[in-house]
């Protein structure tokens, strides 16, 4: 039986003002190609890009989607970009980007009530990229071509912890899939980290409670059953909110 698939939620809307621009674009893209490399290896699902404050994804030359007009970093083969257009309402606003992209299929429109526009946009580009599928991307390989429906699991990551790395994500999915709760979130030391990784049917009550600068934060306080997986001896987990030459 093969496992469960596990997509992949980058969280990239933020305008990065401590940092001095969108973390998206940090380091010429390589905190983006880390982040996306992490799930990829470790969900094995399709990969979802929020970004926000850099506006919506744009076709460059021979068709290759960059973050922005102006940018010059392209997004890495496969990855589906979602513009979380409402992005200065704080990360809630990627968040239930991200929570409807993940609840569509492959080529399907959702039935839900709630986020109907989005969620028919995510669809027809889910459905493009489908038809298109991107030249050694990993995104549509043989473990998603064949099972079309949402993926069980979702890993939630920022765009600004480059350390870690598909075994961390590996690790924590592999505790979500196992757990009663069919949750897990990483530590670091006794420092909350990412990837939070929920089970499908999570996903409505992550969105009900997304309001301002908290996205799946106020959900998982709820949650007394989520299983806390160490990973500390896999990265540092930092996430970096500042530059490497800031006196801060």
């Amino acid at each position: 039986m093969s496992p469960e698939r596990c997509d992949g939620i980058l969280l990239a809307a933020g305008a990065g003002r401590r940092y001095g621009m969108p973390k998206v674009l940090a380091e010429g893209g390589a905190w983006l190609r880390a982040a996306v490399d992490a799930p990829r290896g470790g969900g094995r699902g399709r990969i979802f890009v929020v970004p926000g404050a850099t506006g919506p994804a744009q076709r460059g030359p021979d068709e290759v989607r960059m973050v922005s007009q102006t940018s010059g970093i392209a997004i890495p083969e496969g990855v589906q970009p979602i513009w979380a257009t409402d992005w200065e309402l704080g990360s809630s606003a990627s968040t239930r980007s991200a929570m409807a992209a993940t609840g569509v299929g492959i080529g399907e429109r959702s039935h839900e009530t709630a986020g109907r526009t989005i969620d028919s946009i995510i669809a027809a580009r889910i459905d493009t990229a489908r038809n298109t599928p991107a030249r050694n991307s990993g995104a549509w390989n043989a473990d998603t071509a064949g099972r079309p429906g949402p993926a069980e699991f979702v890993a939630i990551m920022p765009a600004d912890t480059p350390d870690v790395r598909p075994a961390v994500v590996e690790r924590v999915v592999a505790a979500a899939r196992a757990s009663e709760s069919r949750s897990a979130r990483t530590f670091f030391g006794t420092t909350r980290g990412h990837p939070v990784v929920l089970e499908r049917a999570h996903r409505a009550g992550v969105r009900a409670s997304a309001a301002g600068n908290s996205g799946a934060g106020t959900y998982l306080r709820q949650r007394a059953d989520m299983v806390c997986v160490t990973c500390d001896d896999l990265a540092t987990g930092i996430d970096r909110d500042y530059p490497a030459d800031s006196a801060l």
